[in-house]
């Protein structure tokens, strides 16, 4: 029998222990949430807490994310579900800010050791979500050879056109080859979700940004609109995972001269060391880069850009998810835009990431280390990144 319905106050709290506490990326995070929802809380039954994450990792965005949000949504509406959000992010929000503000003090940051070593642990953590990712949306040999074409073509073009275009080919590859079996059967969906009556506005205005943004920016020859409609592609392209944001915004801030490859792989090899959602590393790139306002208020800038299309999408299909989902197409679609994802990353782990850290042998040889300290002895990621860091200082 579920719970009462909880108040707004006790859906913030919960949320912020959750940010707080929930380390390991966003498949831990949706075991936390499991914990935390459907056994301790009960606000959600198991069937529903299924249906919603199954939408989640159908949707692009984050989907640990998501599915917060989706609980507070089913549970206070918008506002619920605003909180339930705000609650997981701000922890990690705010630290992933001070740390960008403790780089800008630092200067210069190229001949740091310890950013170093971050930027190796980078080239780790990218490494296993590459095999993580792989195995799960690359389980037989189409999808397998799809994600090395994917990874391939864009090791040779790098530009964000290629990046679309590789999304996009994955898709339609997908529909055309990656059919579910005739007659599988499709279990009968329980995402709780309210009237449906605003779908078409959440709908455009998710859509709308992705337009508008760069044609603002084209009319008035401010960076400040051209980096927000960047950030917000970002966030609306994330499929697979969080890391995914990692290539988006590397080409989207680090090509233009925005930020240095340095400090942007110094910020995501500390992501990985905090809890609560990886795409809060926007809010690093947020402060420290020279587009846009920096500062905190450029962090919090950036991360409402990264996070919004992530959470209109949502508010846009839940109450179809049950129809959307019984389509064969949409779901071989999916296929094979999952097995493009997976393709992106690779390309990723080999330019910028690999190239920039792994400049030597012992840098090789740290990677490597560090890559088996996360699969061996199963160490917590912000420990592996930790230790990088500081073999790094000593080291280089």
């Amino acid at each position: 029998m579920p719970a009462p319905r909880p108040t707004h106050a006790t859906l913030f709290l919960t949320a912020l222990r959750l940010g707080c506490t929930s380390f390991g990326g966003p498949i831990a995070h949706l075991a936390y949430f499991h914990e935390e929802y459907v056994v301790r809380q009960r606000w959600l039954d198991e069937e529903s807490y299924a249906d919603l994450v199954a939408l989640c990792q159908f949707l692009p965005g984050p989907a640990s994310s998501q599915v917060g949000f989706g609980v507070g949504l089913s549970q206070r509406g918008l506002t619920g579900g605003l909180l339930c959000w705000l609650g997981f992010t701000l922890p990690s929000a705010i630290l992933m800010i001070g740390f960008g503000y403790g780089v800008s003090a630092l200067g210069r940051l190229s001949q740091a050791g310890w950013v170093h070593g971050l930027n190796i642990a980078a080239v780790a953590v990218v490494a296993q979500a590459v095999g993580q990712m792989g195995r799960r949306l690359c389980p037989d040999f189409p999808r397998a050879l799809l994600a090395g074409a994917a990874a391939a073509l864009l090791v040779v073009f790098s530009a964000g056109w290629a990046q679309l275009a590789v999304l996009a080919g994955g898709a339609v590859a997908g529909w055309l080859w990656l059919r579910p079996d005739a007659g599988a059967p499709i279990p009968a969906a329980r995402v709780p979700s309210g009237p449906g009556r605003a779908t078409l506005v959440w709908l455009f205005l998710f859509a709308a940004p992705l337009c508008l943004l760069p044609v603002l920016a084209q009319v008035t020859g401010r960076t400040a609109w051209l980096a927000t409609g960047r950030f917000y592609s970002a966030g609306a392209l994330i499929f697979g995972g969080g890391h995914v944001i990692l290539p988006l915004l590397q080409d989207a801030m680090v090509t233009p001269g925005w930020i240095s490859p340095d400090r942007f792989l110094a910020g995501y090899g500390a992501a990985q060391a905090l809890p609560g959602p990886l795409l809060t590393f926007a809010a690093y790139v947020g402060t420290v880069m020279s587009a846009g306002p920096g500062g905190w208020i450029g962090g919090a800038w950036a991360l409402a850009c990264v996070f919004a299309p992530a959470l209109l999408i949502v508010l846009a299909v839940l109450p179809w998810w049950s129809r959307l989902r019984a389509h064969a197409a949409t779901q071989a679609a999916l296929r094979g835009a999952n097995a493009a994802v997976v393709g992106l990353l690779a390309a990723a782990l080999v330019r910028p990431i690999g190239l920039n850290a792994l400049t030597g042998f012992k840098e090789i040889i740290l990677a490597f280390a560090a890559w088996a300290a996360l699969h061996v002895p199963r160490m917590p990621p912000w420990a592996v990144v930790a230790g990088c860091a500081l073999t790094g200082w000593w080291l280089f």
